[in-house]
């Protein structure tokens, strides 16, 4: 089925976007996370990325030219889709409303929602999002609302992430209760003129799934606020109804952090209070730690405890599931010598600022066995199989409610130094659920290191879309024969899980070969 890109809301106050350029052209092939253009706004040139897979079928909007905030851009598919009624419906004016066929006593009548409320859908968070908890309203009914507060805490697959209503009002609805799940853009809330009576539309409401409205979008507050630059030597963070402008992500962290705002002096577009205002502030209190309650066991007494399947748990359980059952696996194991590697890594970490772990040098140590074995570099793609020409490494790292993979983009070019900052920004942002969804995906091959838990050996389920993950055990202390004599040595144990469909057992075995060679010689990823 057919996807619409529409122009996303990049900043609190932009109306519409220029097509800086497409990266993309018709007929082209696109990934989830691949940027498809360039859009100037207001603020800065930012990218547009489409979070789906599919075929470039359609351009709205060419390069030089402007589109207002929801308008269709471009439509992603299969190839040889008809896509006629969609391109019918970007040429016809763009609403903020919803229509609904009601029938009733076999007459047929169209229902409207009032162009003066601003409806607020459950957005697209990440590509492989079907569904969002609505974690905690941060805003209750009869609420005066700000374009740029958030709403409501929204629990994904990957992260817990704010949702920005981007309008001025009343919060007039509520549609789904804190703890509950809605679909990718269902109806959640609506924004209007205090006073206005919208119970005569709530059945409408329960009832749409939307489609041709504006989404709220999650705030771009990395870009957008790393891009802008003050043109102002003096600012003014408190408006003139005594509202401290900030935004969302200052909050967050003011929050955590304990700072009083309206002490802050804003660097942002006119005295907004951002991120980098708070990078210089002392905490005044430190966040405690959550911790999970643990069953109480009592001699003669037969109990259980029901935990929820958060949304995390949930994708990983139908992705991974998925992988296991459609992929045929084989695996390849293979033992490597560390003691180098160890040596080599104090010595690097006694002259870099940068502390290089372990599994920052396996991290490089594939990047570059990778590119010597593009065949293991892969994804099945049903008709065809995909060979990258680019690295992404995916780090799979453990949260309380399950895995996540953050990703370092290639990472076959970068230094040791550099994959190792990356890598910390990553796991830290993954933590404290702030990892976006540009950042957990795109990977081209995986692996999943639990040498820190004291684990000799394991298999690992292949991470979609690669071909290939592999599974990193401990480092011990061996006993074994070189020249005819019994010698110890650090020897890890590596398990390569293999798409058979992709890679055969040469090409997998030559792969570990090359990685071997690496780990054991580390001075030749400095070659």
């Amino acid at each position: 089925m057919a996807e619409i890109i529409r122009m996303p809301l990049l900043s609190d106050t932009m109306t519409e976007g220029k097509i800086a350029a497409w990266n993309k052209k018709v007929g082209d092939f696109v990934k989830s996370d691949d940027a498809i253009a360039d859009v100037e706004t207001d603020k800065a040139t930012m990218e547009v990325v489409p979070y789906v897979e599919g075929t470039l079928l359609y351009i709205g909007v060419e390069v030089g030219k402007a589109a207002k905030v929801n308008e269709i851009i471009a439509i992603l598919g299969k190839e040889g889709e008809d896509i006629s009624s969609l391109i019918e419906e970007k040429q016809a004016p763009q609403e903020n409303e919803i229509k609904k066929v009601v029938e009733n006593n076999n007459d047929t009548k169209m229902s409207t929602l009032p162009k003066e409320l601003t409806v607020i859908t459950m957005p697209l968070l990440s590509d492989t999002m079907k569904e969002g908890k609505i974690v905690v309203w941060n805003k209750q009914v009869g609420d005066k609302v700000k374009a740029d507060d958030a709403l409501a805490d929204v629990e994904t697959d990957k992260a817990t992430m704010e949702v920005i209503g981007y309008a001025d009002g009343t919060l007039l609805y509520t549609g789904i209760k804190a703890g509950e799940a809605a679909k990718v853009n269902d109806v959640i809330a609506v924004v209007g003129p205090d006073g206005f009576d919208i119970e005569p539309y709530i059945a409408l409401l329960k009832t749409t799934h939307v489609d041709a409205i504006p989404e709220a979008k999650p705030e771009p507050v990395a870009n957008k606020e790393s891009n802008i630059q003050s043109q102002h030597t003096e600012t003014h963070h408190i408006s003139n109804d005594g509202r401290i402008k900030a935004s969302p992500l200052a909050k967050q962290i003011a929050k955590e952090k304990g700072i009083d705002l309206s002490n802050i002096q804003g660097s942002g577009d006119a005295g907004r209070i951002i991120k980098r205002d708070l990078d210089s502030q002392t905490p005044l209190a430190i966040k405690k730690a959550t911790t999970t309650s643990i069953p109480t066991f009592v001699d003669g007494h037969e109990g259980f405890v029901d935990t929820e399947v958060s949304q995390m748990r949930k994708i990983i359980a139908s992705r991974l599931g998925e992988s296991k059952f459609s992929a045929p696996h084989f695996y390849l194991k293979i033992s490597v010598e560390m003691d180098n590697l160890l040596t080599n890594r104090k010595a690097i970490n006694a002259q870099s600022d940068v502390k290089i772990s372990i599994n920052d040098m396996l991290i490089k140590a594939c990047a570059l066995a990778l590119q010597k074995h593009p065949g293991v570099n892969s994804s099945w793609m049903g008709d065809f199989i995909r060979q990258y020409e680019h690295v992404h490494i995916g780090s799979a790292i453990a949260l309380p409610d399950g895995l996540i993979v953050p990703v370092i983009k290639f990472a076959n070019q970068k230094s040791l130094a550099q994959i190792a900052t990356q890598a910390n920004e990553l796991y830290e942002k993954a933590r404290n659920k702030k990892i976006q969804p540009a950042e957990f995906t795109g990977n081209t091959f995986t692996i999943s290191n639990l040498g820190m838990m004291d684990i000799d050996e394991f298999t690992a389920i292949i991470n979609p879309p690669d071909a290939c993950i592999l599974a990193v055990g401990k480092t011990s202390e061996t006993p074994v024969v070189r020249n005819g004599k019994i010698v110890v040595r650090n020897i890890m144990k590596l398990t390569l899980s293999c798409d058979h469909r992709v890679v055969d057992g040469a090409v997998g075995a030559a792969f570990l070969q090359t990685l071997k060679s690496y780990i054991e010689n580390p001075i030749l990823m400095l070659l």
